[in-house]
């Protein structure tokens, strides 16, 4: 389905994204934009539209006389949240969880341990309402009430860390979150363990206890990597 408000070239990314993040066109192939255009229907100018986003994401490069050439996977901005949506959604979905995960496992412990230092009064008790929020979805399958609420936390940690570069992440947590749920690496109902977890780390920034913020958070990505095990080896 194309993505609401990104209109015909939407249409075209949302089919072409994907196959080039999950491997059709290798590195190194050659796309020929009358070619693409006559295949999905559209006109030139849609089609180089679209072209000039696959650019911005270093998925593709443009080559005088030759076209669009695919770039190897090391070129790719892998930071960019529909990369990584269309990754998740291929068949490299575990390696790319994974290494998603693994990049919070380093980030965010230390960005719980600056909000216990730097968070206002404001961050700190929408840090706690988004925990009782979790709570309050942790039973009876509201998975995706849950997630709004999971999503909230952790970005609101990274920006109340006052580091510009964790708050940048937000984006990055954001679709590693939503991809673990709209494909299914989930249990039925979230651990409630790693539920409590979360109410811990609210409760760690607002006492500004930054040690404890930032051994509670390790605990969580920790056991956020057990779980792929399990779900998606």
């Amino acid at each position: 389905m194309t993505t609401p408000g990104r209109g015909l070239h939407g249409r075209v990314l949302d089919t072409l994204g994907p196959a080039i993040t999950a491997g059709e066109y290798p590195p190194g192939s050659v796309l020929r934009t009358d070619e693409l255009a006559q295949r999905f229907e559209v006109s030139r100018s849609v089609m180089r539209e679209a072209v000039r986003v696959l650019e911005s994401m270093h998925l593709v490069e443009s080559r005088r006389r030759v076209g669009v050439i695919v770039r190897p996977a090391a070129a790719w901005n892998v930071y960019d949240p529909q990369v990584i949506r269309w990754r998740l959604a291929g068949a490299d979905r575990p390696r790319q969880l994974r290494s998603l995960t693994v990049l919070r496992s380093a980030v965010e412990p230390v960005a719980a341990a600056l909000a216990a230092t730097h968070a206002t009064a404001e961050q700190c008790a929408a840090i706690t309402e988004c925990a009782i929020g979790m709570v309050a979805h942790s039973r009876g399958h509201k998975l995706e009430g849950y997630l709004l609420h999971d999503v909230a936390f952790h970005r609101l940690i990274l920006t109340a860390s006052g580091n510009e570069m964790f708050a940048r992440l937000g984006d990055v947590v954001e679709e590693v979150l939503a991809g673990r749920t709209h494909h299914e690496v989930m249990f039925d109902d979230p651990d409630p363990a790693a539920v409590t977890l979360h109410v811990q780390v609210a409760e760690a920034i607002r006492e500004g206890d930054a040690t404890r913020a930032e051994h509670l958070t390790r605990e969580i990505t920790e056991g956020a990597l057990k779980e792929l095990d399990i779900l998606a080896p």
